[in-house]
């Protein structure tokens, strides 16, 4: 190979040997040119060069104009709390009036002289024995409707139904009896109902006219029971018929119009009793039907006829009532020896 290093580097022309290549440069480029022209020097001082804002003013603004306080409002005079206005008591608004059930119809003479023949009490007659048993029931079942007028019974505790276990001991007797009985009170009337409907017989015990009565009033809608009710010539006493006779009699009873229509018998008349003369509890079921709505039952036993068992069936019928009652009827013979009215016609 050819040792390159030996070979001389070729000179150009008008270098001088020894030069370097920066020497060289110099004397071919004007580096001179290129230098921009030195600035002059101040003699100024800096602080005149260059004015600094003194501290305050760069690092402390100025501060805000006061702003003024606002003006306190107004305050108003005092002005006194208005006297308190009274306030009337809450009036209680009374309950409008129930109209009382008033019957209307001219009074028919009752013949005295046929109730003395069929055994009854006579009113304004003597004392006697019958009177003043009867005075002595009538009392006990009066004591009992007004307890059960403090229970809250309602109209019910104004019913009393007689009824017996057969026919022939005596329901009719005894509750025409106790209708005269309770009729000569001074604090209380009566109404004696008729509500055996197969076999009627107030009516002509009493020697009234027939007429419309309580089954009717059940069967039409539109009729008021007040207006089939019989006035009598003796004071405090009046009479609702049976009415029709239908074979329906016992469901009639049973229907939600049977209520309203014994609640029109005795409204607006708290001292107004109602008796029913019912038929035999064994003999037909409207017996049963309005024991629901009574206050008390009393069943009639007549002494010489009444069998126990008949008894106790008829008390099982009647047992929607919750007050059952039994009236001894026809007995000859007592214990104690009491003869009632025998006192009123002593001399001695």
């Amino acid at each position: 190979m050819t040792d390159q290093h030996k070979i001389p580097e070729p000179k150009q022309q008008g270098e001088s040997a020894g030069e370097s290549l920066f020497e060289r440069a110099a004397g071919k480029f004007d580096f001179n040119s290129f230098l921009g022209k030195p600035l002059p020097v101040s003699t100024e001082p800096p602080s005149r060069r260059f004015p600094v804002k003194p501290p305050e003013a760069q690092q402390v603004a100025p501060a805000p104009a006061p702003v003024p306080a606002p003006a306190p409002a107004p305050v108003a005079p005092p002005v006194a709390a208005p006297a308190p206005v009274p306030v009337a008591a809450p009036v209680a608004v009374p309950e409008p009036a129930i109209e009382p059930a008033i019957f209307h119809s001219e009074a028919h003479p009752v013949d005295r002289e046929h109730l003395r023949a069929q055994g009854l009490i006579v009113p304004e007659g003597t004392v006697t024995e019958l009177l003043e048993e009867f005075r002595i029931v009538k009392r006990q079942l009066l004591l009992q409707a007004a307890d059960l007028r403090r229970q809250k019974a309602g109209p019910m505790a104004q019913r009393i139904l007689v009824s017996s276990p057969h026919p022939g001991e005596g329901k009719t007797y005894c509750a025409l009896n106790l209708a005269l009985s309770i009729a000569a009170e001074k604090d209380s009337e009566v109404l004696l109902v008729d509500a055996d409907f197969a076999k009627p017989s107030v009516l002509s015990a009493l020697g009234l006219p027939g007429g419309p009565g309580l089954m009717d009033a059940l069967m039409d809608e539109e009729l008021d029971v007040a207006d089939c009710v019989l006035s009598t010539d003796i004071p405090g006493l009046w009479v609702l018929p049976a009415g029709d006779t239908t074979s329906h009699d016992s469901e009639y009873i049973a229907s939600s119009r049977t209520a309203r229509v014994l609640d029109r018998l005795t409204q607006g008349s708290p001292n107004r009793m109602v008796i029913f003369d019912s038929p035999p509890a064994l003999s037909a079921s409207p017996a049963a039907e309005l024991a629901k709505y009574v206050g008390q039952t009393m069943v009639i036993v007549r002494a010489d006829k009444t069998g126990r068992g008949a008894l106790n069936d008829a008390i099982s019928l009647l047992g929607a009532c919750p007050n059952v009652q039994l009236l001894l009827n026809a007995a000859q013979f007592s214990p104690s020896g009491r003869r009632f009215g025998s006192y009123y016609g002593y001399r001695g």
